[in-house]
């Protein structure tokens, strides 16, 4: 059990620095009013005109640091993948059939999102988009795994 608590707090931690640091490197968008019209999907969801810096949402700093300086977000995505696989195997690890239910989920999630990110132009978007499927790749073979247990355990 202390070894999970220990993986969870440490992913926890990964994930608020690395958060806050995308935070920051995105921040630059308010100076940056070529890319206002391109990265600010939040704040045109909320029809909110952007006529100076203040006026972008909080959110759209993250898509900005995501396309442009892609390695904290990266870090954000792996370390909530990550955090997802370590309670998926805490919580589940006698639970197969569950199991295969959870990871399937989690799998097409990860499919879902890279999906959304497939035709990126930038390099972050790019980036992004192989993380998620390295990741959802990673979950299929989970998810396979439990199947062939499930499988093998009615033969013997």
């Amino acid at each position: 059990m202390f070894k999970y608590i220990l993986q969870l707090s440490l992913g926890m931690f990964i994930l608020m620095v690395s958060t806050f640091v995308a935070w920051y490197e995105g921040s630059a968008i308010t100076y940056n009013s070529l890319e206002w019209e391109y990265s600010t999907p939040f704040t045109h969801f909320f029809n909110h005109n952007i006529t100076s810096g203040q006026d972008i949402s909080q959110l759209d700093y993250f898509v900005y640091s995501a396309k442009f300086q892609p390695m904290f977000p990266a870090i954000m995505i792996v370390s909530v993948v990550y955090m997802v696989s370590v309670i998926g195997f805490y919580l589940l690890s006698h639970m197969t059939k569950f199991s295969i239910s959870y990871w399937g989920l989690i799998c097409s999630l990860l499919l879902l999102f890279s999906v959304f990110l497939s035709n990126s132009v930038t390099i972050g978007g790019k980036l992004i988009f192989w993380i998620t499927c390295v990741s959802a790749l990673f979950c299929l073979i989970v998810v396979g795994v439990h199947i062939y247990k499930i499988k093998f355990h009615r033969l013997i």
